[in-house]
């Protein structure tokens, strides 16, 4: 019974409301964290390997529009020793990081015709930490693409990140797909 709840407690405000129903929650809906996209799919999609890649699975995904994905934040990361060794948070600048490469998994898809040789994270805007991140903690991140201009290659997105039902990150993302 509790885990029902605890599971319950975890992504209330993440998934968008035509989500689900109110008849049902979220663990109803998929049980455990789902598996949209494991590991070896966001690795096809994103260039990104380790250390650097930030994102472990995509439990989300509405194409060429938004994805849902999620970081598990362990005391092994790479980061902790140095942030901070006494009281290990997870750097802001890495949650952004994480945050745009879920953008690039809605980006770099067939519908939206990105490509991952010709892809950059071009800037962010109003971003705001609101609670630290630390390590035991399961970072969930949703991105959605607001505007899309293909003449020009520019993407702008908004993005918000959680730990259980808090946010912890939010903010404005551009992106921009090279010519080939």
């Amino acid at each position: 019974m509790a885990t029902t709840a605890f599971a319950n407690s975890l992504l209330p405000s993440v998934l968008s409301s035509s989500s689900l129903s109110s008849d049902s929650t979220f663990s109803d809906r998929y049980g455990a964290y789902p598996k949209v996209m494991d590991i070896n799919k966001i690795r096809d999609i994103l260039p990104h390997r380790f250390p650097f890649l930030l994102v472990d699975r995509v439990i989300e995904y509405n194409a060429g529009v938004s994805a849902v994905a999620i970081k598990n934040v362990t005391i092994n990361d790479n980061f902790f020793p140095g942030h901070f060794p006494e009281r290990p948070i997870m750097p802001g600048v890495l949650m952004v990081e994480a945050m745009a490469q879920v953008g690039g998994i809605v980006m770099l898809q067939p519908e939206v015709g990105g490509s991952r040789e010709n892809f950059f994270f071009a800037g962010v805007d109003k971003v705001r930490f609101r609670k630290p991140v630390i390590a035991g903690d399961t970072l969930v991140m949703r991105m959605t693409l607001v505007k899309l201009q293909k003449r020009f290659g520019i993407a702008k997105m908004e993005g918000k990140a959680y730990v259980g039902g808090d946010v912890v990150c939010e903010g404005e993302f551009l992106m921009a797909m090279g010519s080939e």
